[in-house]
């Protein structure tokens, strides 16, 4: 999920209204950086947009009276997925797991960053988070309780590897296996992701993502969390939302590592994906059935006017925002105008050894596409907001983007099996006084979401299953605890759990494989 800079957090709700997520400390020399880094993660807030639509605060979050309504685009009957669509939720590993010392665990760059005075609202840390670490079984039970097919979740690099190298801990394997097992237990399929922004604070201290040795010890991680699970886990993703890494943590530097720099950004960028590339090879080298694919969150992008002129910033813009993440993989190159624009003398372009990219498009068997909202983008090449934003400030609400991105994938990159990883909305959501959380705006969001996925589907989208995002309230990075985007709520101090209306919704949904 997104998050607001670190500069300083706003004390009440109506100061953090009119934050803007651009921060202005950062100045990259190119307009095409500058352009990516205005990126949905980084914010989609400032003048041009504020000019352009007034759009709610909480959009999407209301709890009308007709958030049951159906708004299917066929009205003369139910919408139904495929058999076999397997329904499932996500989360990653420090944003639920806590037990951050215990069992062998070493430091992470996010417990490093959140534990820097001002870089996450109100100080908040993932030391404790939703404590999945000591309540894993009965989260399983709530899982089996919405009658979830498929769990997406992420495995804590440094909890396999203290200090990003060497022998796996033990103890850290046991865990998963024992929530792998206790999936298999409750017929949920588990689809494990091996990087979901946890770098060890030992590879950070190395150089992190801009060493190409930190791929390579990536590798070497990854190769032992296959061994060490085995042929239990289905599915396997590499890297989560390399994207958001490049961006959030290196271009403003509102995530872990906090950096401020674009030419490291993009040269992490392609250490990400050789990274990724290296553990589809790690994982063919075992002999092991599993499948394996990239996670990518990806942003249609549209001209925000019928100019020329925004036409052409919208080409670029999604080559920034997508193709830069697409191509090396799905058709073996970076595309050509980004590399053109960043220079021949840009740290990336420099950086891209012989070889490399045929590392980098070892044959994948899906895609992770990972859906939060869309990019308007100017002859400026600005940002400009059309639709209402949710209490993500940088997330524009329109279904319809799930649908061009789908169908956009399958047009330009064939048929490849395409799974949604993420896909979600924050709600302001309270345990009533009757002991339920009704988040009429969430079910409301995923309807128009799911018929969306579902006419890609009919228009011949290889798309096999969806996971919302996210199964349980978390740590929501620079956000701390203030963002709810769970089925299940948490009441943190008690870690009590709560179903909320939208998980007896897509307990249904999942019953009647559809809306």
């Amino acid at each position: 999920m997104g998050a607001l800079p670190a500069v300083g957090w706003p004390q009440s709700s109506e100061e953090n209204a009119h934050v803007d997520t651009h921060p202005t400390a950062v100045a990259p020399p190119r307009r095409p950086l500058r352009l990516a880094a205005g990126a949905a993660r980084a914010g989609l807030a400032g003048s041009a947009a504020a000019a352009v639509v007034a759009a709610a605060a909480t959009g999407g979050c209301e709890n009308t009276p007709d958030a049951d309504r159906e708004s299917s685009p066929d009205p003369t009957g139910p919408l139904r997925f495929p058999p076999g669509f397997a329904w499932g939720a996500a989360t990653s590993a420090y944003q639920i797991e806590g037990a951050a010392k215990e069992d062998g665990r070493g430091e992470s760059i996010w417990d490093t960053f959140s534990h820097t005075p001002g870089r996450t609202r109100n100080g908040d840390t993932g030391d404790v988070a939703a404590d999945h670490y000591h309540r894993y079984r009965d989260d399983l039970d709530l899982m089996a309780e919405i009658g979830l097919r498929s769990y997406r979740f992420s495995i804590s690099w440094p909890r396999i590897q203290a200090d990003g190298a060497g022998k796996p801990n033990q103890r850290g394997l046991d865990f998963y296996r024992r929530l792998v097992d206790g999936l298999h237990e409750r017929g949920i399929a588990p689809m494990a992701t091996l990087f979901h922004w946890d770098l060890p604070q030992a590879l950070q201290d190395a150089g992190g993502w801009e060493s190409r040795d930190t791929a390579h010890r990536f590798a070497d991680y990854a190769d032992a969390v296959f061994r060490g699970l085995g042929d239990q886990v289905p599915v396997w993703l590499t890297i989560n939302e390399p994207k958001t890494v490049v961006q959030n943590g290196y271009l403003w530097g509102h995530h872990a590592p906090g950096r401020q720099d674009p030419q490291a950004a993009y040269l992490v960028a392609h250490h990400l994906q050789l990274a990724h590339g290296l553990a589809v090879r790690a994982l063919r080298a075992t002999g092991q059935d599993g499948r394996i694919g990239p996670a990518l969150n990806l942003h249609p992008c549209y001209p925000a006017d019928d100019s020329p002129e925004a036409a052409t910033a919208t080409r670029l813009y999604d080559g920034y925002e997508n193709r830069l993440y697409l191509d090396p993989i799905l058709k073996r190159g970076y595309p050509q105008d980004v590399l053109a624009d960043l220079g021949p003398d840009s740290r990336m372009v420099k950086g891209i050894h012989d070889g490399d990219l045929d590392v980098i498009a070892s044959p994948v068997d899906l895609l992770a596409v990972q859906y939060y909202t869309p990019i308007y983008v100017t002859g400026q090449g600005d940002t400009v907001r059309k639709w209402p934003t949710s209490e993500a400030e940088w997330q524009q609400i329109h279904p319809e983007g799930m649908y061009d991105i789908l169908t956009r994938v399958t047009r330009d990159y064939g048929r490849i099996p395409i799974t949604i990883t993420e896909n979600g909305l924050p709600c302001p959501d309270t345990l009533g006084a009757d002991g339920t959380v009704d988040d009429a705006g969430r079910v409301r969001f995923l309807r128009d979401h799911f018929a969306a996925a579902h006419r890609a589907v009919a228009d011949g989208v290889p798309l096999e299953s969806y996971h919302v995002w996210s199964l349980l309230d978390n740590f929501e990075w620079a956000e701390g605890y203030d963002q709810r985007w769970g089925l299940v709520y948490v009441d943190y101090p008690t870690q009590r759990r709560v179903l909320k209306r939208s998980a007896h919704w897509y307990r249904d949904v999942i019953r009647n494989n559809g809306l």
